[in-house]
Formats: structure tokens, C-alpha cells, sequence
């Protein structure tokens, strides 16, 4: 009997260190699996490094906080109830860990709602192709805001951003052009700011355009002719001014006679807003002036005596 007893203790150990053993087996399979799976998912995607624009800039959260602060003491302390923290949240989680070229509207609207603020009617200035001239007017004349003169507009204006679905979520070596996938981040958040800043304009509002382009003035597939004359509101839009203006120096390829300013203002009429078109804008012409004055194009006239 003790010898059937200790035999019995015997397969009893055996049994149990079996079992020990295939669960310790069981726990490094698991944990060498884990580990497989998650080096897999963190490592650099080599297709995700070769877009052809730049990549998300660097110390991009401290960019947009900064901006975001600044803004707001600087320019508008009456949108001092704005949270910049949770802005940049909104911003982060619309494109991290994302395919850069499956980026919807919907990825944004959170950051929208939190960003967007009244803009003041006869206020809103559009453009297409004057960027450095228009800013540089805005600047100078604080009765005029462009969509990079808003909150939105000024934390991402010339910054980039994009996410990689493998850690750490953004990709700071390149990022899709439109050309490669119009879904990217970039394009899906200036087409989304570009349609709410024109719906939100009343009154008189601007659009400066550059006539010394050979192509025309106005070009259909840009963002002011694809997206915000579309989506200016007749019922809050009084009046469009068109500020033609040409480079100092150089070549006036189109007037407001121009075939592309007339197919402009063909949409606008049939949309029912009235138009005026200016050549050569004086308060923005003086300002082109400043870096030109000896230029012909910058003699003030003078009356004969």
C-alpha cells in the first residue's frame, strides 16, 4: 500500500508539472506573439515614406498650441473661451494613425465646430494666386480677413500634417500631394475651412485675383472656383468686388474684361449676386508700390497745369 500511495504522488507531481510546464510553454507563445504582432504594427510602413510633398512638421502640437494662444491674446481676446488644448485634440485625432489618402469630412468636423467663429460682415477677403499680396494687405489693413486670417486658417497656414497607420501614427518624412490622393489630410481640411469661411461671409465681400497669370485670373479648378463662390450665400451676400491686380512690372494678361473674369461673373449673376470688377486696386497697388517706387507702373497721376 505506502508503495501504491507513493506512486500514486508520483504521477500526481508528474501530472502537475506537466501542466505547469504546458502553461509557462503556452504564456511565452503568447507573450512571443504579442511581440510579433506589435513590432509588426510599429514598424515604418515603406510605402507610407514615399510621398512626394513634405512631411508633418516638426514640434507640430507645440506649432498649433503656440498659434492657437497666440491668436487668441494677440488678436481676438473675445474668443478667449476657445480651448487650444482640446483644438490640437481634435486636430491629432483627425488624421493619426490614419491612411493619409482615406481622410473624410466627417475625421474634421469636431475640429471645425471647436475652431470656427463669427466673421464680421464686409470683412472677408478671398483670393487665388495672390497669397504674399493679399496676407501683406491684411496685414496693413485690419478691416479685411482672408480664411488665413481666421483661427483655423492661422494655425495650419503653411504647416503640413499627415498620419501612417504604423506607430508613432504621424509621418514626419513625407506626405500624399493632391495629385497622388485628393483625400489627404491637407486638401480634405482647407476644402472644409475654405466652405465654411464662405458661408459664414455677409455683406460686401472681396476677392483679390492676379492678372498677370497667362492661364486667366480666374480658374475653375482652384479653391475660390470650386468651392467658396459656391458657397457664398446670396440671402447674406450683398456684393462681390473683384480686385484684378497685376504684377508690378509685369505683363496684364487679363483686365475685367477678360474672358475668365467674365465667366466669374456669369456665375455669381446666376447665382443672383451683383459684381464690380476693379483693375489694379489703388489701396493694394500703393502697397505693391512700397517695394517699387521708381516703377512706371507706381507714377501717381498729376493734373497738368
Amino acid at each position: 500500500m505506502p508503495f501504491q500511495q507513493g506512486s500514486a504522488r508520483t504521477r500526481q507531481r508528474t501530472v502537475l508539472l506537466v501542466g505547469i510546464v504546458v502553461l509557462l510553454a503556452a504564456l511565452v507563445l503568447a507573450v512571443v506573439l504579442a511581440s510579433l504582432l506589435t513590432h509588426g504594427k510599429h514598424q515604418d510602413s515603406p510605402k507610407m515614406l514615399k510621398w512626394k510633398d513634405r512631411g508633418t512638421t516638426r514640434n507640430l502640437q507645440e506649432v498649433i498650441l503656440g498659434r492657437c494662444y497666440n491668436y487668441i491674446a494677440e488678436r481676438y481676446p473675445e474668443l478667449g473661451d476657445k480651448d487650444c488644448l482640446k483644438i490640437w485634440e481634435s486636430l491629432k485625432d483627425a488624421f493619426i494613425y490614419k491612411n493619409p489618402c482615406n481622410i473624410t469630412s466627417e475625421d474634421y468636423q469636431p475640429l471645425m465646430e471647436l475652431a470656427s467663429h463669427p466673421i464680421p460682415c464686409n470683412k472677408s477677403l478671398f483670393w487665388s494666386k495672390t497669397n504674399d499680396l493679399v496676407h501683406r494687405y491684411t496685414k496693413s489693413n485690419q478691416n479685411f480677413l482672408t480664411l488665413e486670417d481666421t483661427l483655423l486658417g492661422y494655425m495650419a497656414d503653411r504647416i503640413s500634417w499627415c498620419g501612417d497607420p504604423s506607430a508613432p501614427g504621424i509621418n514626419y518624412e513625407s506626405c500624399p500631394k493632391r495629385s497622388e490622393c485628393e483625400s489627404n489630410p491637407s486638401s480634405v481640411f482647407w476644402k472644409m475651412a475654405s466652405k465654411m469661411f464662405a458661408e459664414a461671409a455677409c455683406g460686401v465681400v472681396q476677392v483679390m485675383l492676379n492678372g498677370s497669370i497667362e492661364a486667366g485670373a480666374f480658374r475653375s479648378s482652384s479653391i475660390f472656383g470650386s468651392i467658396e463662390v459656391f458657397n457664398l450665400n446670396p440671402d447674406k451676400v450683398s456684393e462681390v468686388h473683384i480686385w484684378l491686380m497685376h504684377d508690378i512690372g509685369g505683363p496684364q494678361s487679363e483686365s475685367c474684361s477678360g474672358h475668365s473674369i467674365q465667366t466669374l461673373k456669369n456665375i455669381l449673376e446666376e447665382r443672383n449676386l451683383k459684381i464690380i470688377c476693379e483693375d489694379n486696386y489703388r489701396p493694394v497697388q500703393l502697397l505693391q508700390c512700397v517695394q517699387n517706387p521708381d516703377h512706371t507702373d507706381c507714377r501717381l497721376c498729376t493734373n497738368s497745369t
